[in-house]
């Protein structure tokens, strides 16, 4: 990028699984086209062809036999396409890039999770180096609270079917990101819907710079 551009903004949402960003993405979509905001939508692993294939590979729930280095590889390739392909671009071109996911889950699921830490890092330095985010919005709720909303892990998703106690230690490394990296910000998402996404559009119109609708 030349120093005579202006880089686009980039917003990330983490959570654990049951957490409510889908809803949430969805919720914002819909402000951020209200206020006139130029902005993509974009998910990982996927957001590609390319990416939404290794996806397919990383959550099919007869892959079993998957080790925890292939599946952190996978994760760090499908990123890396996900960067090149889509995101840099939208970057360049100065728009909102709005992520469902992003290298904060590399670091909670296989790095504290996992038990890989580090080598969670060092493969996905490119992402951590060139472009972290702007803004990361974690959703905060516990996984008993967000499976118990759901009714259920889904029997096809092969993350969601590694256990509460898997996604117990998930959380916790959520919740040391909070404290390592100061572009995530926590939101409580226990209340209604509509309670928390009213706490993410301020959030969000901080890290825009909007009033009333308005880009100041």
């Amino acid at each position: 990028m030349g120093s005579s551009e202006v880089r686009g903004k980039f917003l990330v949402f983490e959570g654990c699984e049951g957490s409510g960003k889908s809803t949430q993405l969805r919720m914002l979509s819909e402000y951020l086209g209200k206020i006139g905001v130029n902005f993509i939508m974009t998910r990982e692993p996927g957001g590609n062809p390319i990416s939404e294939e290794i996806r397919k590979i990383i959550l099919n729930g007869k892959n079993t036999a998957m080790c925890d280095e292939c599946e952190a590889l996978l994760y760090a390739a499908a990123r890396i396409q996900h960067l090149k392909e889509i995101i840099e671009p939208a970057l360049a071109a100065g728009k909102l890039v709005v992520c469902d996911r992003y290298v904060y889950s590399s670091l909670a699921y296989q790095g504290y999770a996992r038990g890989l830490g580090d080598y969670v890092k060092e493969i996905n330095a490119y992402a951590l180096t060139n472009y972290p985010p702007d803004m990361t919005v974690f959703l905060d709720i516990s996984p008993e609270d967000a499976f118990k909303r759901k009714h259920g892990a889904d029997e096809n998703d092969r993350m969601e079917q590694l256990g509460l106690e898997f996604h117990k230690k998930v959380y916790a490394g959520y919740k040391e990101l909070e404290k390592e990296y100061a572009d995530v910000r926590a939101v409580d998402c226990s209340g209604t819907k509509y309670r928390t996404a009213e706490k993410i559009r301020l959030l969000v119109d901080g890290l825009l710079g909007v009033s009333d609708g308005k880009t100041l």
